[in-house]
């Protein structure tokens, strides 16, 4: 199986040596996206968890539809916040986005874990497997 790297302008460039995405037939592993502008890399919306959800989620259905699927096609998100309190914003806005997005109706699985995020900026960090169904 050939493996590819997926690259797209829709998402902010890795500062280090990693992929936004990798695409392996039909498997596409997204790398854990943050609440960044896609064209400066700049983090946005300082201290606001729901558009920083909102701006994290966009920048991975940008790197699934470089890849040539859709927001539908993610099967897993994992989702790293700061804090626990944060939690209950967080699943609000993601709630909203995967019904938009997701016209089967079928929604990704999650995990939501706890941690400490690499930019003190950053409340949200979430990373996606999608099987591309094209």
């Amino acid at each position: 199986m050939v493996k590819q790297q997926v690259v797209t302008d829709g998402a902010p460039r890795p500062i280090a040596p990693f992929s936004q995405g990798v695409r392996a037939g039909d498997l596409v592993t997204i790398s854990g996206q943050g609440p960044q502008d896609p064209a400066t890399g700049a983090y946005l919306h300082q201290g606001d968890l729901a558009k920083q959800t909102v701006r994290t989620l966009d920048n991975i259905r940008a790197i699934v539809e470089g890849a040539g699927g859709t927001f539908d096609d993610v099967v897993s998100l994992r989702v790293f916040l700061t804090e626990r309190e944060h939690f209950a914003a967080m699943n609000e806005v993601y709630g909203e986005y995967v019904r938009e997005h997701c016209p089967s109706g079928v929604f990704p699985t999650r995990t939501t874990i706890f941690v400490v995020l690499p930019h003190a900026d950053m409340l949200v960090e979430i990373d996606a497997l999608a099987v591309l169904s094209n």
